[in-house]
C-alpha cells in the first residue's frame, strides 16, 4: 500500500466495501468510487471526504484517482465485469483487486478475530468487537453490519493490534484472509451458484480452518458438520447454547430480557444480560464472549459490554414497539436463519399474531432452498412474499417466488409486488410485522412505521 496514494472503490457502498473506505480516509488516502443508488452509507461516506458517482461515466473519474501508479482498484464482485469503469481500469494497466484482498493485507499486519459462518457473524463480530471496543483491550473491526452502539461499520484504535473482520465465504473471499484466532457460527450449506455441493461448501470452510496461525484458536459451534484442518499448534474450542467448552446454562427468559450464567473451561460467570434479547442471540454472546476473553477482557468488562450491546441494524432491529403493534426487521436471508428468527419472535410473543413480509434474496438460492423456505416461514401466522431480489444475478426460468409460495403451509399467505406494499400494509390488520431478507425491503421501513404508529 506504500505505493499508492488513492483508492477507488467500484461498488463503494456496500457494506464490506464502506468500510474499507472508512479505513483508508482515516489513513490519509484521497478515496473515490462508484455505486448503482444513493444510500445513507454513500451519504456518510461522502461527509468523510470521499467522492462518490452513481453514473458509468468513465469521465466523471476523479484526476488523482487517473494514474495507475498511484491508484489501487477495489471491486465487490457485485459490480459486473462489464461496467465502464471495470473496462476502463483494466484497459489502462491499473492493479484491480477484490475487497477481500485488501482485507487479507490487513489481517496480516495484526492480529486478526475472523467470524465465519452461514448466519450468525454478523452479530458475532459486531458483539466480539464491542465488547473489545469497550474494555481495556480495544480493537479495530471491519463490520458486516451498521453496529448501533457506534453508528458505523468501522471501529479503529491507534493502541490495539487486534482486528475483527466479518469473515465472508461468499465468492471464496474468507479464504483471502489470515486469522490470528477464527470462530465458525454455522455451516449450513449456502452459496451453492460458488461452491457447486455441501461437499463442496464444507470443503471451503475446511480450507479457511487452514489458515489459523500456529498459536493461534479456532473456536466453532458444537456439533456443527464442519472437520477442521487446523495446524497441531492451533488450540480447537467448542461453543454452544448449552454445550461446549464455552456455553450458556441457568437461561431465564421474561418480562422483555434474557439472563444466564456464561460457563467456561475455567469459571462461571453468572448473570449475564443479553442487550438483544433474542435467543438466537445467546449462542452468538457467547462466541463472542469467549474469544474477548482469551484475549485479556476481564468479567465486569465482559459482563458491562453484553448488556449494553445495542446489535446491528438489520439484525432484529426493532423500529415500533407498542403494546398492540410491534415491528422488527432482520436481514436473514439463509432458511435457518429464517427459522431461528421466527422462532424467536414467536417466543417474545407467543400470544400475537406474526406477519412476515420477506424478500426472496437470489434466484438460485431460491431455486436450491425453495422448499426449505416454505417450511421456515410456515412458523409465521401470515406470510407476504416479494418478488425475488436479483442482485447480481439473470433470471433463472421457472424460477419464481411462487415456488416458495405454493409449499407454505399456513393458511394466511399472498404476493405482493414490491411497489404495491405500502398500499397493502395500510389496509392490512397486524401485530408483530416483520420485513426479513437481505434485499432492500428496509428502505419501506420509515413508512411502514409511521402507519403502524398512527393507526
Amino acid at each position: 500500500m506504500d505505493n499508492f496514494k488513492s483508492l477507488y472503490f467500484l461498488g463503494i457502498g456496500g457494506i464490506g466495501m464502506s468500510a474499507l473506505a472508512r479505513y483508508y480516509i482515516s489513513k490519509g488516502y484521497k478515496v473515490a468510487g462508484y455505486d448503482r443508488t444513493r444510500t445513507h452509507i454513500t451519504d456518510d461516506l461522502t461527509a468523510e471526504g470521499a467522492e462518490i458517482f452513481y453514473k458509468e461515466d468513465v469521465n466523471l473519474i476523479p484526476e488523482y484517482c487517473l494514474n495507475p501508479q498511484t491508484t489501487l482498484i477495489v471491486y465487490t464482485p457485485a459490480v459486473p465485469l462489464e461496467h465502464k469503469g471495470f473496462e476502463y481500469f483494466r484497459e489502462n494497466g491499473f492493479e484491480i483487486v477484490k475487497r477481500a484482498k485488501l482485507l487479507g493485507i490487513i489481517t496480516r499486519n495484526s492480529r486478526g478475530l475472523c467470524v465465519a459462518g452461514t448466519h450468525g457473524k454478523t452479530t458475532t463480530s459486531s458483539m466480539l468487537a464491542h465488547i473489545l471496543a469497550s474494555s481495556t483491550i480495544e480493537c479495530n473491526a471491519f463490520l458486516g453490519g451498521i453496529l448501533k452502539n457506534y453508528n458505523s461499520n468501522l471501529i479503529l484504535s491507534d493502541k490495539s493490534d487486534l482486528t475483527v473482520i466479518e469473515a465472508d465465504e461468499y465468492d471464496r473471499s474468507f479464504h483471502q484472509l489470515s486469522p490470528y484466532m477464527a470462530i465458525v457460527t454455522a455451516s449450513d450449506p449456502d452459496h451453492l451458484d460458488i461452491y457447486g455441493t455441501e461437499e463442496g461448501y464444507l470443503e471451503g470452510f475446511a480450507q479457511f480452518t487452514e489458515l489459523i496461525r500456529p498459536g493461534g484458536v479456532l473456536l466453532i459451534k458444537k456439533g456443527i458438520t464442519l472437520k477442521p484442518r487446523i495446524n497441531d499448534k492451533v488450540k480447537l474450542l467448542t461453543f454452544g447454547r448449552e454445550e461446549g467448552d464455552y456455553h450458556a446454562e441457568n437461561i431465564r427468559i421474561g418480562g422483555g430480557e434474557i439472563i444466564f450464567d456464561f460457563v467456561t473451561p475455567n469459571k462461571v460467570i453468572k448473570d449475564i444480560n443479553l442487550g438483544v434479547p433474542v435467543k438466537i442471540n445467546i449462542d452468538n454472546a457467547v462466541a463472542a464472549m469467549a474469544i474477548a476473553m482469551l484475549n485479556g477482557v476481564t468479567d465486569d468488562e465482559l459482563r458491562n459490554a453484553i448488556s449494553t450491546y445495542r446489535g446491528a441494524e438489520r439484525r432484529f432491529d426493532f423500529w415500533l414497539k407498542k403494546s398492540d403493534k410491534v415491528l422488527l426487521d432482520d436481514y436473514a436471508h439463509h432458511p435457518d436463519e429464517v427459522a431461528a428468527s421466527i422462532s424467536s419472535v414467536k417466543e417474545l410473543y407467543p400470544n400475537k399474531h406474526l406477519t412476515v413480509i420477506f424478500y426472496p434474496h437470489l434466484y438460485s438460492r431460491t431455486r436450491d432452498f425453495a422448499p426449505q423456505f416454505a417450511k421456515a416461514l410456515s412458523l409465521a401466522d401470515r406470510v407476504i412474499l416479494l418478488p425475488i431480489y436479483p442482485a447480481r444475478e439473470e433470471p433463472i426460468p421457472g424460477v419464481s417466488s411462487e415456488i416458495i409460495l405454493n409449499a407454505i403451509t399456513c393458511k394466511e399467505k399472498e404476493i405482493c409486488l414490491k411497489e404495491n406494499l405500502i398500499e397493502r400494509i395500510k389496509v392490512g390488520n397486524f401485530e408483530v410485522l416483520m420485513t426479513m431478507g437481505a434485499g432492500n425491503v428496509d428502505i419501506y421501513l420509515p413508512q411502514i412505521k409511521e402507519i403502524l404508529d398512527n393507526e
